[in-house]
């Protein structure tokens, strides 16, 4: 044995102290051995120790690290070992250290702050991605910037084309409703269809409603309503909610190509703000077809799942006039129809929105004082349908966001739950944004989730006022806090593209409540601390979709999404919430950017 000049030498005894395993620079575990051997000579030997078998090293392993968990039972860590995507093992350093292989990558984080992956509880996916190549009427500021837009806009279609868009908030203008006289002269062999920042109003010009047969002498759909001339002469070109139909049918149908495009898009800006799972309402809205959910499902998400394009995951839910068709496919298939696509449950409305003066409350309108809002299904059907969804299994969430929409909601969920007893139901609203005072301890005691979205907050906060007065509104809207109170579990979402895809803005805004422009919380005592602000995005948006043991928080087992902010500490990270996030990882592998 030749050791440091020490070959000559024949070693008659060896004396080996290993020193602890120590980690190099390069990554790689070592130990030191201090060596005596015969003819006086002592030597010290360095070499690399026993590593992990393959099949039982991490993939990857995260260290040095402050990560929120989501996990009751181990709230913070500083280190986290990913294996075929899922995780094995979360803890300190040295807890993790053993399974580091030649092969493991080690992601040194110098104390960033790692967060689960953001689930957004409820987006209108293709629908968000179709609208980024359309025409964006998002924060237009008065009504000459509207038609600047448009006329800009229409100087690339050819007669004929169809104009689309969306966005537009007329409240951001002082509240003047858009009619078709504003577009008509720059867009006169053109059809145009603007739909309004909430999805529950459009605007057609003249060219569109004269394809869609809309005159002086049509009448009201139900769940809908045609705006006219204050003489009641003319329409203006507005339609709410299931009236949207009339002009929606004579589109053209968006190609399979245009929506497999818009999934990959809306994906890549979804893991951009740290998004790795959506629950997917679809392009279901009063008026719409039943069947575009359907179709998005076999030539979007089955394409992109076959083709390994899918780059988040899904949860989709579909018209609740469909549950038959979901029944089959779940008693199939199951929940999960792989990793990336899982199958949620049916939605329905039970109103429209208040932006649209459509939602529907117990007292009426201030600015509108004959109008209550819009009741849009009928409530026996409903009844009778989620009887029958729920027996088999189905998960089911309602539209409601007028306070009365919502007490009628909670009073057919308990009638349900009487019907089919012995069950986890889950069952859901979305929205939930404006609450007799009573109606938050229900959501508690009849187990309903709330899902909602923050930053609704930061469009209503003063149109609410206005429409329904200042007592009322600030006394029943986005009461999170005394949800929480009252035992609901809440669900974070953005329902993009009503509103953008920002769940750290949004964050910030359920904790802050404090509008564009002003210095002061809307309602204060209804802001959330930071924890249930982070869970409500993360391992109680997982329970919302009945998801909790695959997603949702960094426990063993599951998932490995995550996001690294640029926060160096908690305490950094609590002080000041970053305004983006530096990578998202998926199955623990980089996603973004």
């Amino acid at each position: 044995m030749g050791i440091g000049g020490a070959s000559r030498f024949h070693c008659l005894a060896l004396l080996c102290i290993a020193e602890p395993v120590i980690v190099n620079g390069d990554g790689k575990r070592a130990c030191d051995l201090h060596v005596s051997c015969g003819g006086g000579y002592t030597g010290h030997l360095r070499f690399l120790a026993p590593q992990p078998l393959a099949d039982s090293a991490a993939d990857l392993v995260v260290r040095n690290a402050t990560i929120y968990t989501s996990d009751a039972s181990i709230p913070f860590a500083e280190a986290m070992a990913v294996r075929n995507g899922r995780i094995l093992r979360i803890g300190t350093d040295a807890h993790v250290r053993g399974l580091i292989g030649y092969r493991t990558h080690e992601l040194n984080l110098e104390g960033k702050v790692v967060l689960p992956g953001f689930i957004d509880s409820h987006v209108h996916l293709i629908s968000g991605g179709l609208q980024m190549g359309r025409v964006k009427l998002q924060g237009i500021k008065s009504k000459e910037d509207f038609v600047m837009t448009v006329k800009e806009a229409v100087k690339d279609k050819l007669p004929g084309d169809w104009l689309l868009g969306g966005g537009w908030n007329n409240d951001i203008w002082g509240g003047e409703l858009p009619d078709a006289s504003w577009i008509d002269d720059i867009t006169r062999d053109k059809p145009v269809w603007f739909v309004r920042m909430d999805g529950h109003m459009g605007l057609a010009n003249s060219l569109a409603l004269k394809l869609a047969g809309i005159t002086n002498s049509s009448l009201d759909p139900v769940g809908g309503t045609i705006l006219k001339t204050s003489n009641g002469a003319d329409p203006t070109g507005l339609l709410i909610d299931s009236a949207m139909k009339l002009v929606l049918t004579v589109i053209p149908e968006i190609s399979v190509h245009e929506r497999q495009e818009a999934l990959i898009t809306a994906s890549k800006y979804a893991l951009m703000k740290g998004v790795t799972t959506m629950v997917d309402m679809g392009r279901y809205f009063p008026g719409a077809s039943v069947d575009d959910s359907w179709q998005d499902l076999s030539d979007v998400y089955k394409w992109a799942d076959s083709s390994g394009k899918m780059l988040i995951r899904v949860c989709l839910f579909f018209p609740l006039q469909t549950w038959s068709r979901l029944r089959d496919l779940f008693e199939d298939k199951g929940r999960s129809l792989s990793q990336w696509i899982y199958l949620g449950g049916v939605k329905a409305f039970a109103d429209g929105s208040l932006g649209s003066n459509s939602a529907l409350f117990h007292e009426p309108y201030e600015d509108d004082p004959h109008n209550y809002g819009l009741q849009v299904s009928d409530f026996d059907w409903l009844f009778n349908a989620i009887v029958a969804s729920d027996k088999t299994g189905l998960q089911v969430a309602v539209h409601a966001i007028g306070d009365k929409a919502n007490d009628m909601v909670l009073d057919l969920f308990n009638s349900v739950k009487s019907v089919n007893e012995g069950r986890d139901h889950r069952f859901r609203i979305e929205h939930a944004q404006h609450l007799v005072p009573e109606a938050t301890s229900r959501f508690g005691v009849q187990s309903v989730i709330a899902s909602v979205q923050p930053d609704h907050i930061l469009d209503d906060a003063s149109s609410a006022e206005k429409k329904i007065g200042k007592a009322r509104a600030q006394k029943g809207s986005y009461l999170f806090r005394s949800l929480l109170a009252g035992g609901a579990k809440l669900a974070f979402g953005s329902d993009w593209p009503v509103a953008d895809i920002d769940p750290l803005r949004s964050i910030k805004t359920a904790m802050t409540r404090i509008p564009p422009g002003q210095e002061t919380a809307w309602i204060p005592s209804e802001r959330v601390g930071l924890d249930d602000a982070l869970n409500a995005y993360t391992i109680g948006a997982a329970y919302a979709c009945f998801l909790d043991n695959e997603l949702g928080s960094l426990s063993p087992g599951k998932y490995a999404d995550f996001l690294v902010l640029p926060s160096s500490s908690w305490e950094e990270f609590k002080k000041s919430i970053p305004s983006s996030v530096s990578a998202t990882y998926v199955s623990g592998l980089q996603a973004y950017p």
